[in-house]
Protein backbone atom coordinates (compact mmCIF):
# COMPACT_ATOMS: atom_id res chain seq x y z
CA UNK A 1 0.00 0.00 0.00
CA UNK A 2 2.65 2.51 0.49
CA UNK A 3 3.72 2.24 -3.27
CA UNK A 4 0.18 3.62 -4.06
CA UNK A 5 -0.81 7.35 -4.00
CA UNK A 6 -4.33 6.53 -2.62
CA UNK A 7 -5.77 4.09 -0.22
CA UNK A 8 -6.95 0.63 -1.72
CA UNK A 9 -10.36 1.32 -0.63
CA UNK A 10 -11.85 2.21 -3.64
CA UNK A 11 -9.34 1.70 -6.10
CA UNK A 12 -9.43 -0.07 -9.59
CA UNK A 13 -7.78 -3.47 -9.38
CA UNK A 14 -6.96 -6.12 -11.89
CA UNK A 15 -5.82 -9.51 -10.91
CA UNK A 16 -4.38 -11.03 -13.98
CA UNK A 17 -5.15 -15.19 -13.44
CA UNK A 18 -7.32 -17.11 -11.85
CA UNK A 19 -5.76 -19.54 -10.15
CA UNK A 20 -4.98 -20.36 -6.96
CA UNK A 21 -3.16 -17.61 -5.75
CA UNK A 22 -5.27 -14.91 -8.20
CA UNK A 23 -8.53 -16.10 -6.26
CA UNK A 24 -6.68 -15.43 -2.81
CA UNK A 25 -5.30 -11.65 -4.15
CA UNK A 26 -8.81 -10.88 -5.16
CA UNK A 27 -10.55 -12.36 -2.62
CA UNK A 28 -8.04 -9.57 -0.07
CA UNK A 29 -8.34 -6.92 -2.25
CA UNK A 30 -12.51 -7.05 -2.28
CA UNK A 31 -11.80 -7.18 1.95
CA UNK A 32 -9.79 -4.38 1.48
CA UNK A 33 -12.53 -2.25 -0.41
CA UNK A 34 -10.95 -2.39 -3.76
CA UNK A 35 -13.12 -2.85 -6.91
CA UNK A 36 -12.22 -6.10 -8.48
CA UNK A 37 -11.88 -7.39 -12.12
CA UNK A 38 -10.18 -10.83 -13.19
CA UNK A 39 -8.52 -11.30 -16.20
CA UNK A 40 -8.70 -15.15 -17.26
CA UNK A 41 -8.45 -16.66 -20.58
CA UNK A 42 -10.60 -19.36 -19.38
CA UNK A 43 -14.56 -18.31 -19.68
CA UNK A 44 -15.52 -20.76 -16.78
CA UNK A 45 -12.90 -18.78 -14.78
CA UNK A 46 -14.25 -15.67 -15.61
CA UNK A 47 -17.40 -17.76 -14.74
CA UNK A 48 -16.47 -18.42 -11.37
CA UNK A 49 -15.34 -14.74 -11.14
CA UNK A 50 -18.33 -13.01 -11.59
CA UNK A 51 -20.03 -15.33 -9.06
CA UNK A 52 -17.24 -14.07 -6.40
CA UNK A 53 -19.24 -10.15 -7.68
CA UNK A 54 -15.57 -9.60 -9.52
CA UNK A 55 -15.77 -8.01 -12.71
CA UNK A 56 -14.28 -10.63 -15.51
CA UNK A 57 -12.39 -9.48 -18.15
CA UNK A 58 -11.40 -12.66 -20.98
CA UNK A 59 -7.40 -12.03 -21.23
CA UNK A 60 -7.55 -11.74 -24.96
CA UNK A 61 -9.28 -8.48 -24.85
CA UNK A 62 -6.75 -7.15 -22.21
CA UNK A 63 -5.08 -4.64 -24.40
CA UNK A 64 -9.02 -2.63 -24.50
CA UNK A 65 -9.31 -2.55 -20.70
CA UNK A 66 -6.03 -1.77 -19.36
CA UNK A 67 -5.72 2.02 -18.72
CA UNK A 68 -8.60 1.15 -16.29
CA UNK A 69 -6.75 0.08 -13.34
CA UNK A 70 -4.83 1.75 -10.26
CA UNK A 71 -3.05 -1.70 -9.18
CA UNK A 72 -2.48 -4.53 -11.55
CA UNK A 73 -1.46 -8.00 -9.99
CA UNK A 74 0.08 -10.22 -12.12
CA UNK A 75 -0.60 -14.17 -11.05
CA UNK A 76 0.35 -15.80 -14.55
CA UNK A 77 4.05 -17.16 -15.19
CA UNK A 78 4.81 -16.33 -18.52
CA UNK A 79 5.14 -12.63 -20.33
CA UNK A 80 1.78 -10.68 -20.01
CA UNK A 81 2.97 -7.31 -19.58
CA UNK A 82 5.21 -6.47 -22.24
CA UNK A 83 6.30 -3.45 -23.44
CA UNK A 84 2.97 -2.63 -25.53
CA UNK A 85 0.72 -3.44 -22.34
CA UNK A 86 2.61 -1.58 -19.81
CA UNK A 87 2.56 1.40 -22.02
CA UNK A 88 -1.55 1.31 -22.14
CA UNK A 89 -1.63 1.26 -18.07
CA UNK A 90 -2.61 4.37 -16.46
CA UNK A 91 0.03 6.93 -15.63
CA UNK A 92 1.17 5.91 -12.07
CA UNK A 93 -0.76 2.60 -12.12
CA UNK A 94 1.52 0.31 -9.95
CA UNK A 95 2.20 -3.50 -11.07
CA UNK A 96 2.94 -6.54 -8.73
CA UNK A 97 4.21 -9.42 -10.32
CA UNK A 98 3.41 -12.29 -7.44
CA UNK A 99 4.47 -14.82 -10.63
CA UNK A 100 6.40 -17.88 -10.28
CA UNK A 101 9.80 -17.35 -12.43
CA UNK A 102 10.58 -15.66 -15.04
CA UNK A 103 7.57 -14.01 -14.17
CA UNK A 104 4.95 -12.23 -16.59
CA UNK A 105 6.28 -8.47 -16.44
CA UNK A 106 8.73 -7.34 -18.96
CA UNK A 107 10.58 -5.36 -16.33
CA UNK A 108 13.56 -3.39 -18.37
CA UNK A 109 10.10 -1.90 -20.23
CA UNK A 110 8.67 -0.98 -17.15
CA UNK A 111 11.79 0.63 -16.20
CA UNK A 112 11.90 2.68 -19.56
CA UNK A 113 8.52 3.61 -18.86
CA UNK A 114 8.37 4.44 -15.60
CA UNK A 115 5.69 2.05 -14.31
CA UNK A 116 6.23 1.55 -10.86
CA UNK A 117 6.87 -2.29 -10.28
CA UNK A 118 6.81 -4.72 -7.11
CA UNK A 119 8.45 -7.67 -8.11
CA UNK A 120 7.53 -10.38 -5.64
CA UNK A 121 8.39 -13.78 -7.14
CA UNK A 122 9.11 -16.67 -4.70
CA UNK A 123 6.35 -15.97 -2.23
CA UNK A 124 5.49 -17.53 -0.27
CA UNK A 125 8.78 -19.29 -0.19
CA UNK A 126 10.89 -16.24 0.93
CA UNK A 127 8.65 -15.58 3.62
CA UNK A 128 6.88 -18.31 4.60
CA UNK A 129 9.48 -21.55 3.70
CA UNK A 130 7.56 -24.75 6.30
CA UNK A 131 4.09 -23.28 5.01
CA UNK A 132 5.16 -22.84 1.18
CA UNK A 133 6.47 -26.46 1.63
CA UNK A 134 3.73 -28.24 2.78
CA UNK A 135 1.31 -26.14 -0.03
CA UNK A 136 4.02 -28.02 -2.37
CA UNK A 137 4.06 -31.80 -0.31
CA UNK A 138 -0.09 -31.66 -0.22
CA UNK A 139 -0.07 -30.59 -4.18
CA UNK A 140 2.64 -33.33 -5.17
CA UNK A 141 0.49 -35.77 -3.22
CA UNK A 142 -3.11 -35.08 -4.48
CA UNK A 143 -1.72 -35.11 -7.98
CA UNK A 144 -0.25 -38.44 -7.24
CA UNK A 145 -3.10 -39.86 -5.84
CA UNK A 146 -5.18 -38.69 -8.59
CA UNK A 147 -7.63 -36.67 -6.60
CA UNK A 148 -8.84 -33.32 -6.66
CA UNK A 149 -7.78 -31.80 -3.54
Amino acid sequence: MEELPTTIHGSRVLVIGFGRVGKLVAHQFQGLGARVSVAARKWSALAWAEAYSYEGEHMGEMDDFLCGYDLVVNTVPSRVLGEERLARLRPGCLVIDLASKPGGVDMEAASRLGVPVVWALSLPGKVAPVTSGRIIRDTVYHILSGSEG
